[in-house]
């Protein structure tokens, strides 16, 4: 069993639920074309799909267009239910780097037939994840640049003041939905500049005080 380890301390917490939003920056939802939601778009991912840095994702063979979305990743330290928006912010334990990995061509093509598309993001390698730095070493989460290259060349560079859904409305909103426990990691979405990867590129994921996050493709 995957654990997530809390950087500076004996801390570590076996991975629970995996709970994504989708469409939370403005530019992100322009450029694929997409509306903009009311509330926030969940989505979730097993598990299973997480490896750490310097593993390797493996694209599925069923998939021929897999695009890269770089996020702040939160890490849930208690459990907590129907939790108000002005005490959100407790259940965090820590921050990471995460890598949702999306793959494009199946999406659309599920989405067009109003079917789920959880085979899109939760397959196996999905969901590249780094160790946690804990909560207090964040002095404002809400104001990180997140910036993702492939091969060197920058592809993402966004930061965490964009979110349309503020970290403490997305955790309280969570909250309503599902009993978040200890080891749930909530993915908080992605800027502008995602795109395909392919064999042998090298992705890096960073954000600003919280780290970085190597991987390959297979």
């Amino acid at each position: 069993m995957r654990t997530i380890r809390l950087v500076g301390t004996n801390e570590e917490y076996p991975i629970g639920k995996i709970l994504c939003i989708g469409r939370n920056y403005a530019e992100h939802i322009k450029e694929l074309g997409n509306e903009t939601p009311e509330a926030p778009v969940i989505f979730i991912k097993p598990a299973t799909a997480v490896i750490g840095k310097g593993e390797e994702i493996v694209i599925p063979p069923y998939s021929q267009e897999c695009h890269h979305e770089a996020e702040l990743a939160l890490l849930i330290g208690k459990k907590g239910k129907d939790i108000p928006v002005v005490e959100a912010m407790g259940l965090i334990a820590g921050y990471g780097v995460a890598i949702d990995l999306t793959l494009r061509d199946v999406q659309a093509e599920l989405k067009k037939k109003g079917l789920p598309w959880e085979i899109a993001k939760g397959f196996d390698t999905g969901c590249p994840l780094s160790d946690f730095v804990a909560a207090s070493q964040v002095k404002d989460p809400q104001n990180l640049r997140i910036r993702l290259t492939v091969n060197g060349v920058v592809r993402q560079d966004g930061n965490t003041s964009l979110m349309i859904h503020r970290i403490a409305e997305i955790v309280s909103h969570m909250s309503g939905i599902f009993t978040l426990e200890p080891g749930d990691v909530i993915l908080t979405g992605t800027p502008a500049g995602v795109g395909p990867i392919t064999s042998g590129d090298r992705l890096v994921a960073d954000i600003s005080g919280v780290g970085s996050l190597e991987v390959s493709v297979r």
